[in-house]
């Protein structure tokens, strides 16, 4: 089964009550989400609201695993998947800012020793296209995730399981098409990656971890299954089959996509951590960390290509923009002004995150369990919470 990882934005409004808690949560918005969670049959089910770089609003209702009474807590981890893209394109512009990256650098220029005998559309492939999906590398396709799988990957570092995937795709020539078009690749973002660690002299993990979550001081964040190997220390996701059998994936090598993609999708972190990732994108950095210079972090969230889908996943909509490692879209809830989101999942589990920088607003929302109905319901939750505290 393929491992895709989407993004998405949109959706549905019901009143919140206002219920004091601590400080650095906000009101809780547990009334709220218990009974979507119920309703759309979800183990669990988190969502946190900031606003001017404050936790204004959080909440986090159900279980760890299906059938079992393990409650969740505020601070439980959930997997963020495809929401790590924008933290990837981040570390890209510290690196930019630095001088030892340009957007234009070349997958040949960066990686060309590593890769012998590339083709030369791949190698001419840049930075700035990897990160917007402008590259031509197509959306996952069967011959892209057997390398994901190769079984060579157990006696491989990360950073040379990156490099092999690289070198058996970019042998193929690629389809140049003189205008920038959108295919969401996640083998463009391992890519990115790796050219990251080549210039950095350091592996994506570290670089995430040191320079991201550690100045942000997201103390919950962390790479890989968001349950400590024989325990429920964390809501862990849940398979679903082409039958509808559903089943716990707390740990091991089915509970989260190859660690070698870890560039396109892997972190995971609490909810309330989630948010301050969404805030310090919704005040552009102006708080602090400086960790990108304010034009490079414009960069980073303006649009770089439209998308026009045809028969696009659960919860993206059929047109819009990408920027890097965000999706901007417009939508009535938003009157109709374009904000960033983007969705992440590894097939287990579902996370939203929602970006408005003009309004000084983020929204996060998780749940460990995936699938349309979990979708449309962070979608709706979204939507809700945007209108209730954005305006």
């Amino acid at each position: 089964m393929l491992k895709k990882l989407c993004l998405a934005l949109a959706l549905l409004v019901m009143p919140l009550p206002f219920v004091a808690t601590a400080h650095a949560q906000g009101q809780s918005l547990n009334d709220i989400l218990e009974p979507v969670r119920k309703e759309v049959g979800l183990p669990a089910l988190a969502a946190a609201v900031i606003k001017d770089g404050r936790i204004i609003a959080s909440g986090a209702v159900g279980t760890r695993v299906l059938g079992r009474d393990i409650p969740v807590t505020i601070d439980d981890r959930f997997h963020i998947g495809s929401d790590t893209k924008a933290m990837t394109a981040t570390l890209a512009g510290m690196l930019v800012d630095e001088g030892k990256l340009r957007w234009d650098s070349t997958i040949g220029e960066v990686l060309g020793a590593d890769l012998p005998g590339i083709d030369p559309t791949f190698a001419k492939i840049t930075l700035e296209q990897l990160l917007s999906h402008t590259s031509g590398i197509p959306t996952d396709t069967k011959a892209i995730y057997e390398q994901y799988v190769d079984g060579k990957a157990y006696e491989e570092t990360l950073s040379q399981s990156r490099l092999r995937m690289l070198r058996a795709f970019g042998k193929n020539p690629l389809k140049v098409d003189p205008n920038p078009t959108f295919h969401y690749a996640n083998l463009g973002y391992v890519a990115a990656g790796a050219m990251i660690e080549k210039v950095a002299g350091e592996t994506w993990e570290e670089l995430i971890r040191r320079r991201l979550f550690d100045p942000l001081e997201l103390k919950t964040a962390g790479l890989g299954p968001q349950a400590t190997r024989g325990k429920f220390d964390a809501p862990v996701g849940h398979d679903v089959d082409d039958k509808g059998k559903i089943t716990p994936r707390p740990w091991g090598p089915g509970a989260d996509v190859p660690a070698g993609l870890g560039p396109a999708g892997v972190a995971h972190m609490s909810i309330l951590d989630f948010a301050r990732w969404a805030g310090w994108n919704a005040g552009e950095g102006k708080r602090g960390p400086a960790l990108v210079k304010p034009e490079t972090l414009k960069r980073i969230h303006r649009q770089h290509v439209t998308m026009t889908l045809e028969n696009p996943p659960p919860g993206t909509p059929k047109s819009g923009g990408y920027g890097l490692g965000w999706g901007i879209a417009a939508s009535p809830w938003s009157d109709n002004r374009p904000v960033l989101g983007h969705n992440g999942s590894n097939t287990m589990n579902l996370a939203t995150i929602m970006v408005d920088p003009q309004r000084d607003i983020g929204i996060v929302v998780t749940t460990n369990f995936p699938g349309p109905k979990a979708d449309e319901a962070l979608q709706s939750l979204v939507r809700t919470l945007y209108q209730r505290f954005a305006k």
